[in-house]
């Protein structure tokens, strides 16, 4: 399986990097080498980052938490809206709206409204109502239905963030931090490790790159929910610390190291790569 997995990411191209002339030195870790002006990424960087990613998202998952991807670029909204709903999880592929995490009330209340829109518009007094008013709450409902869509079953703040293209989700990764929610990115030579806690290095601007990856968390979060519904007291008990106080960057990180290395017995292959502290 293991074989398939690195296959599957080579013929991707996910080892294929920015221009070296635009990259940003703190993915110097992750960088194998240059070839005609083009940074190569370290497979093995990409494998350990996505083999950490997979088995955090799994843990969190069986806890009883959620998950939401954020892909707002053009690449990555086909391949969430086709993978995410068969993890049975969140996504947001349109534009990232301020507050959706630190203003998770007011999001909420437009869902409300986006359901009496559908009641509406189901209702067999729809028809009656004049072609203006008809024509100004589908319009109303169109855009909540495309902003928000795919987080309308999210009740509560996710467990974890998973975003595509940490240049392109600043705003999404802010918040997440300012809540105290674990993130994990894909991240292209061009990007900023320190922007989440579990960087995994590769091309960001691939689809099919972009479907490789998304495809394993997937098969991550699956497995999790299997596990939390085969003890269903863990749920309660997840949702339970999605309360607590968050723990800082530096320490949540190393609590990600800490969990890798127990997990594999300490093997140098699947330990989380080494890289500088996030600073807040």
């Amino acid at each position: 399986m293991a074989n398939t997995l690195v296959q599957d990411l080579v013929e991707s191209g996910i080892h294929f990097g920015q221009r070296s002339s635009g990259w940003n030195p703190k993915m110097g870790p992750y960088i194998y080498g240059k070839r005609n002006g083009i940074h190569i990424i370290d497979i093995k960087e990409t494998i350990k980052g996505l083999l950490l990613a997979k088995r955090y998202l799994s843990k969190v998952v069986a806890d009883g938490k959620d998950v939401c991807f954020v892909g707002t670029k053009r690449q990555a909204k086909s391949v969430l809206e086709t993978r995410v709903p068969d993890a049975k999880m969140h996504f947001v592929t349109e534009r990232w709206l301020g507050g959706t995490l630190t203003n998770f009330r007011t999001i909420r209340t437009r869902l409300k409204r986006l359901e009496e829109l559908e009641a509406i518009e189901k209702g067999e007094n729809f028809a009656s109502y004049s072609k203006k008013m008809e024509s100004q709450l589908k319009r109303e409902k169109a855009k909540i239905f495309r902003n928000l869509n795919g987080i309308r079953g999210m009740d509560k703040l996710p467990g974890v963030l998973v975003v595509v293209d940490v240049k392109h989700e600043v705003t999404a990764l802010k918040e997440a931090r300012k809540l105290g929610i674990p993130t994990v990115g894909l991240i292209d030579t061009d990007g900023d490790p320190d922007m989440v806690d579990i960087p995994i290095p590769g091309n960001d601007d691939s689809m099919r790159s972009i479907d490789v990856v998304v495809r394993e968390l997937c098969l991550a979060i699956v497995e999790g929910r299997e596990q939390r519904a085969a003890v269903s007291p863990a749920a309660g008990a997840g949702d339970a610390g999605a309360d607590q106080a968050p723990q800082p960057r530096r320490s949540r990180r190393s609590q990600f190291r800490a969990d890798d290395s127990s997990s594999e017995g300490g093997r140098g292959e699947t330990a989380s790569p080494s890289q500088p502290a996030v600073s807040t």
